[in-house]
């Protein structure tokens, strides 16, 4: 036993693991002071006592012992607490039993003494383990009670923004009060077809396990959605039947889908209104039938309604709104076809005023209109009816403003021509009296007599709102009837999903009818919610083989009892309103004589007896008993009515015809619908009064049928619910009250269904599960082969109790609390673990470290030693040195100090004399000028004070003037008006008034010429006063003159005693003027220094300016070089949308043409062909094959062929052995095939020598040259029977298929045999002969070579012997040197053989080490295995062998049949060549040789002809060659037997004889019918990939010939001379080759479809669920909705099964001789299909986001990058298509704590939108409690800095898009007229030209 005690370490100190591991620092040193090894599984647990106290504690599934070992030191548990509901604590120390007090501390550091209760000793609930937090199932929780529920559900709501949680068979759904964008038509292709466990919670998951069990179990569907108003229900069930829309499609053109999501706005608009709680609350419950076919597609639809809310239309309370309805008409009031409704603003009806608020935020009540106007468009009423229903509805307001005055206290009447009734009148057409009468007056019928009773003000208001809500109700079930019809279905209804939208348990402050009949049918649903449940569960006890116990549960049977049994309270308020006098006090009493005391959920209010008090299921509810009576009989006055039924507008009538008959919110009769999976009952006769006996039904007995007729649906049908929970009651956004959503988690039954969980055995693991993840609990010796009995033989050891867990027959199942006990314990074990290797770690680091600092002490002590000694030596010498320096420095600095000064003494005494003599010299001369300067200024001064003296005196005469001439100007002004005056009062004064004048001219002519007078005395005066002053200046100036003598004479006398002065201080002044010497030269010296800083500044400064021009000129090059760059990738990008968009229109073109070839083949065979049945295999192909199933099913019959071979080629296996016999023949055959054709080569190059050098010597031996042409030519046509019968042995192996045929002893086997021992016996006959022909060869060279020197001999002089004899020599030489080149060659060619050889040696033997190397890894695999499991694996592993080698022998086989082809014709080109060399040999053979020779016979060979590549037909043949060569095509044997691409060369060079004969109808008619050919063979087999990919390989390539052989020079430049002579001359076929690039573009976007529904399948389970390592992630615990396991079974698929699929599509392609650039592009689309699909689950999969998924992931996608680098495609782009999937697993996998690690998220993840790293963040799970969850405010930080991106707000990739295709030129090098036509095609009416 081993204790280990760690003090003293800091918080994380346990080594990275592949997890990151924290605790804090005194539970670190808690822990590791324990004994780790015996954890409790090994203790014995001692017997409980007999005492009952002891023997069974139970508390949340706990017992006693076991509450030793939970309730300890740090253990985490729930107080309750009156904010917050629950509070978590923490244990400060260990529980024992009988302790009366709990020691804890709250979460924010309070302590806290918690009292356990005496009498029961209930401990407080403990916390579940933090992995299991957020979990998307409640029942996955270990501790199944109210505070972790609530916990679990606030940190999904809170902290991961997840608003849905599966709870069991229920979906708690909380309204988030914000839109969410994942309801988009991505997230509906993302659930359809998944299981309901494999995918995070939401309502398409629910509806798509609805959909898929009316689909797999034949039964009806309901989905019943129920919570409090404002919880979020209507939205819920909207979404619902979106899915089912978009996900089934429509079987008809009606749009049927699109008619039931219509249905919402309208009932919206007459069924919604705002209240307190919610702005678009539904006032009614409505259960909508959606029916479907046998194909399971919306065929139509019904909709029921209960319980609608009529008190709204006349009354609102404060904050609420009526029916959206009036307001939507208020708001379009302006509209002219809504002129004649006299409508006004909201505020001016009474109906619609009372609220107060008649705007809601957000909400354009005009825009509602148009939407609600559509709809009814849609759904069928037409604009006569819709203005039928506006003006009906604006009749009721203005009702509403009917007023009435009263006459007395019993009656009233209607004001004269009141305006609002006339409204109302002229609307309704109505009579005015007759209206008026009536609302003002009521008919009373008895036996005998009739009276007319006027009303008093109240009662007629009443009725007047009475009428207005009796209105409204008929129109609303008109509407309802209406919509109805519109979604009725017109063919056969074979199954239906029910969506039902109900009211969910209400209590408020006054509770009155309404929710009297809410609360009673809650508590009719939650009976059938718990039914439903332990139905479930029994089923899952049962099928486990488990046995079945009943478990205590509440019954709400005896309250619905209550209310509804025989005397209970709708029975009692039914008789109180049959009653004449009835009441609601006397209902009241009845009540409490009946109940009180009686029942115990029946109770009386202490203060009021006009209320009663009800126990339901969720909580107690008053209710008040006023307004029941009225509300249940629904009065509404006959004569009111009569007066509406005689109307003149035709709809009014309409909407009180049959009032029993209608479908009304309160009617249950069975007539209003047609049952859609029955069929429709006949109603009976009516008989007389029985109309009016229904129309007394009360409102409660009418709702309680209408619930019981839709129990029975219910109860018919498969359940499946959702809970709405409103989380606050203030609408904000991810804000939670626990109190409120505690309430409704009771009302809704939630934890009801916990409790019910927990009383059984809720947790729930297969043996496989169970034993991944506690395998670490297990020793070796305890793992078993067989899981089960591994499982049972752990558990007993681990858990004595058997009664904590029951075995199944593939599940264990727990007690409540037996998982988190499990956890605790593999979760302690981990920890000894990692304390172990943390203690080992350490250790040995630290004497690692130790050994380390020792050996590097002693090397520091060593080296500091020696470094010391050798520091002392060295300052011993440099003292000496120094001592040596300083002698010589001191007397030189001596010597040189005295030099110094008698210089500066000399120096300073120069200086000091010349400037003194310099000084006195300045002084003299300054003395000289300042004379002349003070003559010049005083004078100037003189000059300027007389100026401005004179200015003054000038200045002053102007005032002075002035002044005078304003008092002479005052007075003749005053003269002025004086004679003014004087001329008014005596006018006869004019001619002394012209005296006057004259005397004042007179004067006014005397004063200017005394002015004149004067001026010129002025200027007279001025000229003297001038002289004046010269002469006084002139005497001043001598005055001064004189003054300034004597002042010289003094001033130098004083400059001589000044002199004297300075010279007796100039001996004082020396000193100081040295100094300033040595000062300046000190400030010059440092003057230069500064100037020469300041230039290399400079100079440093101008290098630095230099180097930022060269970098601004860089950087402005780089960035237009960038811009470029950009522009020119937006362009791209640009030209990639347009491309896009343009195959999408073509995309849509196609699938319109083949619908409409569908609807045409449906008319034609309509008749004739029934309709077969359709079976839905899976929801994601239901709405993309809704429109082309007929077409599938016509095409039916004529695949059945094809079908029954496909089986049979499964069933019969080739015998392996025979194939691989025959496959080595084939290469040996083809070996030998070579060596024939060397040997051809060789006998070609000596023919022409030897051509060549008989045309200069006579012909000789040509009959034996005769001879070995016969000879050759019968090997050649021997070569051609092998051929032939060699191809003839292939095509007999690829046809031959049953097991009897080629099994060994069968007659075709032993045929084949023979033939392959025949040609192998003729084979080695033919080797013979050509030996001996090549030694005959060989002799006729040598013979040839002596005759022709003999000859020379004869011919040549005697005088050139010599010369002979030198160039015999010579050509010795020659020939000898060609010899040793020959040697040479061929030694070089056997060294390079060798190497060859040797490297392909080598080459085996490192794939034998490497398959070694798999096999033994494969052994040690199957080993660990069980014996079950070896047998299958390695019967896996030799199949998977098998097929890969078959592979690659066909790869082989398809290789040697090219080279055999082009052996072919080279082979007949030789042939042809020997040919013409022989006939040239025969004609030089003369005549006599002929006779001496031996004659043969001999066989002539046909001389071919010149083909010109071009092929022939005749025209009625057109048809014959589109169906062989198209039509009836099988693509599998031209890819393996025909050149790629044959069907495309064929016809195009029947295109060219065509174009050759000029014949443009032929070359149309041939060109259509091809593209219809291809179009036909593409839609009756466009779901088989190989066909596609041929006919895209095809397509494309008859593109590339119409370009290559177009004549354009473009496409002109790779020609050879002779394809540019096949270019078409005729016609330009540039329109075509556009058409056949569209189509080209259609196949390819088929071809992608075929791959997405091939791969779809695999992705997930591949990439994601499969563990590709194993080990690395361990199972959580999860709960009813089971995952999908990620243990590879039987059937499952896995990375393998995705690259062995890549592999086949790209061996098929390459197969077909698709252009490589369009392999590429289909590589890229299959990569992005397999990335969108693996990111999008993981993106709506929070138990995928983990950090060992992480790790999957990202070994799987560098798996499928190892693919793409064996197949040389990794410049396709494909890499970068994973970019986003490789980003979001790195982000799984990185670091997520601080802002660091924040920042190198937002730049890693540059491929990721911002909303899916934040997904990605908040669906982070640890799978480990050494994991640490992600921080909401470290999120809040990446949304921060994410902010400014600019990305698209969509979460999930598009993985339905397509990249733009292009096909880039490709041309062939292959000659057309070497082209064959093997007769497997079927084309011998077609000749060569």
């Amino acid at each position: 036993m081993t204790s280990v005690v760690l003090l003293g370490k800091p918080e994380r100190e346990i080594p990275k693991l592949p997890y990151e591991i924290v605790y804090t620092k005194t539970r670190d040193m808690e822990i590791c002071s324990m004994e780790i090894e015996p954890i409790l599984p090994g203790k014995e647990i001692p017997a409980a006592s007999e005492s009952a106290e002891n023997l069974r504690c139970w508390r949340y599934g706990m017992e006693i012992d076991v509450l030793e070992y939970m309730y300890v030191k740090y253990a985490r548990v729930w107080i309750p607490d009156p904010e917050e509901v629950w509070k978590s604590a923490e244990l400060l120390k260990d529980y024992k039993p009988g302790d009366k007090v709990l020691q804890l501390r709250l979460e924010e550091g309070k302590d806290l003494e918690y009292s356990l209760d005496p009498k029961t000793k209930e401990l407080p609930p403990l916390r579940n383990p933090d992995i299991l937090v957020g979990e998307n199932d409640l029942t996955a929780l270990s501790y199944l009670h109210e505070p972790a529920v609530l916990h679990n559900l606030k940190v999904r709501f809170i902290d991961s923004k997840l608003i849905y949680t599966y709870c069991g068979i229920v979906l708690v759904a909380i309204n988030p009060y914000e839109q969410l964008p994942i309801y988009g038509e991505d997230i509906i292709n993302a659930y359809s077809g998944q299981n309901m466990g494999d995918m995070d919670p939401h309502i398409f998951a629910v509806a798509e396990e609805a959909y898929k069990q009316m689909a797999r179990d034949e039964r009806n569907q309901s989905i019943i959605v129920s919570g409090e108003s404002g919880a979020g229900k209507t939205v819920s069930a909207k979404y619902a039947m979106r899915y089912f829309a978009t996900v089934s499609g429509s079987a008809s053109e009606a749009n049927v889908e699109e008619k039931v999501l219509a249905s919402n706005p309208i009932m919206e608009s007459i069924g919604n209104a705002k209240t307190t709680r919610n702005d678009n609350s539904s006032r009614f419950g409505k259960y909508i039938e959606i029916g479907f076919d046998k194909r399971y597609r919306i065929i139509g639809a019904n909709m029921r309604t209960y319980l609608l809310e009529k008190s709204r239309v006349v009354f609102q309370a404060e904050e609420e709104r009526n029916y959206h309805i009036f307001y939507q008409l208020c708001a379009s009031a302006a509209l002219p076809e809504f002129k004649t409704l006299r409508l006004g603003s909201a505020n001016y009806f009474h109906y619609t005023k009372q609220g107060g608020s008649p705007v809601i935020d957000g909400v354009d009540d005009a825009k509602e209109m148009v939407n609600t106007r559509q709809a009814c468009t849609l759904l069928g009423i037409s604009d006569s009816y819709q203005m039928g229903i506006f003006r009906i509805l604006a009749g009721i307001l203005h009702l509403g403003n009917v007023e009435f005055a009263s006459r007395d206290s019993d009656s009233c009447t209607v004001p004269p021509k009141h305006e609002p009734l006339i409204i109302f009148c002229d609307l309704m057409g109505v009579e005015y009296e007759e209206m008026a009468h009536w609302l003002c007056h009521r008919k009373l019928a008895t036996a005998t007599e009739t009276y007319i009773k006027p009303i008093s003000k109240l009662h007629a208001i009443n009725a007047r709102d009475a009428l207005a809500k009796h209105i409204y109700a008929n129109l609303f079930n008109w509407i309802v009837d209406h919509v109805n019809k519109a979604l009725h279905a017109t063919v056969k209804q074979h199954s239906f999903i029910g969506v039902l939208d109900i009211y969910g348990f209400e209590t408020f402050e006054i509770n009155s009818f309404e929710q009297f009949c809410i609360n009673y049918a809650n508590e009719k649903l939650q009976q059938q919610f718990n039914m439903h449940v332990f139905k479930l569960e029994q089923e899952e006890y049962m099928k486990e083989q488990i046995p079945w116990t009943l478990i205590d549960f509440y019954d709400n049977q005896p309250c619905i009892n209550l209310i509804e049994a025989k005397m209970g309270i709708l029975d009692l308020l039914d008789e109180e309103c049959k009653m004449p006098k009835g009441s609601d006090d006397s209902w009241a009493q009845k009540l409490y004589n009946t109940h009180l005391n009686k029942c115990a959920l029946f109770e009386k209010p202490r203060l009021s007896n006009k209320a009663f008090i009800i126990k339901h299921f969720a909580d107690k509810v008053e209710y008040q008993c006023e307004g029941f009576l009225e509300k249940n009989k629904d009065t509404v006055y006959e004569e009111q009515i009569k007066v509406l039924k005689s109307s003149k507008f035709k709809l009014l009538p309409e909407l009180f015809q049959d009032e029993e008959k209608v479908l009304s919110p309160t009617s249950a009769t069975p007539s209003g619908r047609v049952p859609l999976s029955r069929m429709p009952i006949k109603p009976a006769k009516a008989r007389p009064g029985q109309a009016s006996k229904e129309h007394k039904k009360t409102v409660g007995h009418q709702f309680r049928n209408s619930l019981h007729l839709l129990m029975e649906t219910l109860n018919a049908t498969t359940p499946h619910y959702v809970r709405c929970i409103k989380p606050n009651d203030f609408k904000f956004p991810f804000t939670f009250d626990e109190k409120r959503a505690v309430q409704q988690l009771r009302a809704c039954g939630v934890l009801e269904t916990i409790r019910i969980s927990a009383a059984g055995f809720p947790s729930r693991w297969t043996y496989q599960e169970f034993f991944s993840r506690y395998r670490v609990l297990m020793k070796q010796r305890d793992v078993l082969g067989d899981r089960k009995q591994t499982c049972k033989n752990v558990l007993e050891k681990l858990i004595q109790d058997k009664d904590k867990y029951q075995f199944g027959k593939t599940k264990i199942f727990f007690r409540a609390g037996q998982v988190a006990y499990l956890e605790k314990i593999r979760a302690d074990k981990l920890r000894a673990a990692c304390i172990r290797i943390q203690k080992t770690i350490r250790g040995w680091l630290m004497r690692k470290k130790y050994v380390r600092m020792r050996k590097a002490a002693i090397t520091i002590q060593r080296h500091v030693r020696g470094y010391q000694a050798r520091c002392y030596a060295k300052f011993l010498r440099r003292t000496r040195a120094a001592i040596t320096i300083q002698k010589f420095q001191r007397m030189y600095v001596v010597r040189k100090r005295y030099q110094c000064m008698r210089d500066a003494t000399i120096a300073l005494q120069a200086l000091l004399r010349g400037y003194m003599v310099r000084n006195k010299y300045q002084m003299m001369l300054r003395e000289h000028k300042s004379v002349v300067i003070q003559k010049h200024v005083r004078g100037w001064l003189a000059r300027r004070r007389y100026g401005r003296t004179l200015r003054a005196i000038v200045y002053l005469q102007c005032c002075y003037r002035r002044m005078m001439a304003k008092r002479e100007l005052k007075k003749l002004k005053i003269e002025a008006r004086s004679v003014e005056r004087y001329k008014k009062l005596h006018i006869g004064l004019e001619n002394k008034i012209m005296q006057l004048q004259r005397k004042i001219d007179e004067q006014n002519k005397e004063y200017k010429s005394l002015l004149e007078k004067m001026s010129s005395l002025e200027i007279t005066y001025s000229t003297e006063t001038e002289k004046l002053r010269s002469d006084v200046e002139r005497l001043r100036m001598s005055e001064e003159e004189a003054k300034n003598a004597t002042n010289r004479v003094i001033s130098l006398q004083e400059e001589i005693a000044k002199l004297r002065r300075e010279l007796h201080q100039t001996q004082s002044e020396k000193k100081s003027i040295e100094e300033w010497a040595d000062k300046y030269k000190h400030e010059t010296e440092q003057l230069v220094s500064e100037l020469k800083e300041q230039n290399s500044l400079l100079k440093t400064e101008k290098e630095e300016l230099n180097r930022r021009i060269h970098d601004q000129a860089r950087e402005i090059t780089e960035s237009m070089e960038k811009k470029l760059v950009e522009e020119t990738k937006q362009l791209e990008l640009d030209l990639n949308d347009e491309r896009l968009r343009y195959q999408n229109l073509l995309n849509e073109f196609s699938r319109l043409e083949e619908r409409y070839d569908d609807l045409k083949d449906e008319m034609n065979l309509m008749v004739s062909i029934p309709k077969p049945g359709h079976k839905r295999t899976d929801s994601t192909h239901s709405s993309n094959e809704s429109e082309y199933t007929f077409s599938s099913e016509i095409t039916e019959a004529e695949d059945l062929p094809l079908r029954m071979e496909e089986p049979s080629e499964k069933k019969a296996p080739l015998d392996m052995s025979l194939f691989l016999k025959l496959q080595k023949r084939v290469s040996e055959l083809e070996q030998e095939k070579q060596s024939l054709q060397d040997e051809l080569d060789r006998k070609e190059e000596q023919a022409l020598r030897a051509k060549a050098k008989e045309e200069e010597r006579p012909p000789i031996r040509g009959a034996e040259l005769e001879y070995e042409s016969l000879k050759r030519q019968e090997l050649e046509s021997e070569n051609k029977k092998l051929k032939n019968e060699l191809n003839e042995l292939q095509k007999a192996l690829t046809e031959t298929r049953a097991p009897e045929v080629t099994a060994p002893g069968a007659p075709a086997y032993r045929v084949l045999l023979d033939q392959l021992t025949s040609v192998s016996e003729e084979l080695e006959v033919r080797k013979e002969e050509v030996l001996i022909l090549r030694s005959q060869l060989v002799s006729q060279k040598e013979a040839i070579q002596p005759k022709n020197t003999m000859t020379d001999a004869t011919i040549l002089l005697e005088d050139v012997q010599k010369m002979k004899d030198k160039g015999e020599i010579a050509q010795a030489y020659i020939g000898l040197k060609e010899t040793n080149r020959l040697l040479e060659s061929q030694l070089q060619s056997q060294k390079k053989s060798h190497e060859n050889e040797l490297e392909s040696l080598r080459g085996e033997i490192q794939s034998l080490k490497e398959e070694n190397n798999r096999q033994q890894q494969l052994l040690a695999q199957n080993l660990q295995l069980p014996p079950e499991a070896r047998i299958e694996a390695s019967l896996q592993h030799e199949i998977t062998r098998l097929t890969n080698e078959n592979l690659d022998l066909m790869e082989q086989l398809e290789k040697q049949d090219k080279t055999v082809r082009k052996l072919k014709k080279q082979l007949k080109v030789f042939a042809k060549k020997i040919g013409e060399l022989e006939v040239g040999q025969m004609e030089n053979i003369s005549p006599g040789q002929i006779i001496d020779e031996p004659i043969r016979p001999v066989n002539i060979p046909r001389k071919e002809k010149d083909f010109q590549g071009m092929l022939e037909y005749k025209k009625e043949d057109e048809q014959k060659l589109v169906k062989n060569l198209i039509l009836e095509l099988k693509p599998r044997g031209v890819a393996v037997n025909l050149i790629p691409g044959l069907p495309a060369y064929i016809l195009f060079m029947c295109v060219r004889h065509a174009d050759y004969l000029n014949d443009d109808q032929k070359v149309r008619s041939l060109l259509t019918s091809t593209i219809n050919g291809i179009k036909k063979v593409l839609k009756k087999r466009g779901d088989d990939f190989e066909t596609v990919s041929f006919w895209l390989s095809n397509t494309c390539r008859f593109l590339h010939c119409l370009k290559q052989y177009s004549g354009e020079e473009g496409f002109m430049k790779h020609n050879t001379p002779r394809q540019n002579e096949h270019c078409l001359t005729n016609f330009d076929l540039a329109e075509y080759r556009q058409v056949l690039s569209d189509l080209a573009i259609q196949i390819y976007q088929q071809l992608v479809r075929v791959l997405e529904n091939i791969l779809q399948p695999m992705i997930v389970s591949g990439m994601l669920e499969h563990e590709t390592i194993q080990g690395v992630s361990g199972v959580k615990p999860t709960g009813l909705r089971k995952r999908t396991s990620s243990i590879a079974d039987e059937g499952t698929y896995t990375l393998d099964s995705i690259i062995r699929q890549l592999n086949s599509f790209h061996s098929v392609m390459c197969q077909h001789g698709m252009d490589p650039e369009l392999i590429k592009q289909v590589v890229k689309q299959m990569f992005y299909i397999i990335g969108a699909v693996t990111l999008n689950n993981l993106l709506l999969r929070k138990d995928m986001c983990s950090w060992s998924k992480g790790m999957q992931i990202r070994y799987n996608v560098s798996q499928l990058e190892e693919w793409l680098r064996d197949k040389n495609l990794m410049n396709s782009g494909a890499k970068e298509t994973l970019e986003p999937l490789i980003q979001a697993a790195q982000l799984l996998q990185v670091k997520k704590k601080t802002d660091e690690d924040a920042e190198a998220i937002c730049s890693m993840c540059n491929a990721l939108t911002t909303a899916q790293i934040v997904k990605v963040l908040n669906l982070y799970t640890p799978v480990n409690e050494f994991e640490e969850r992600v921080l909401v405010s470290f999120i809040r930080t990446i949304q921060v800095r994410l902010r400014d991106r600019k990305d698209s707000p969509q979460l999930l990739m598009d993985a339905k898009h397509i990249f733009p295709v292009t096909f880039p030129f490709n041309p062939s090098s292959l000659a057309l007229e070497t082209i064959q036509i093997p007769a497997s095609l079927g084309l011998g009416f077609i000749s060569r030209v």
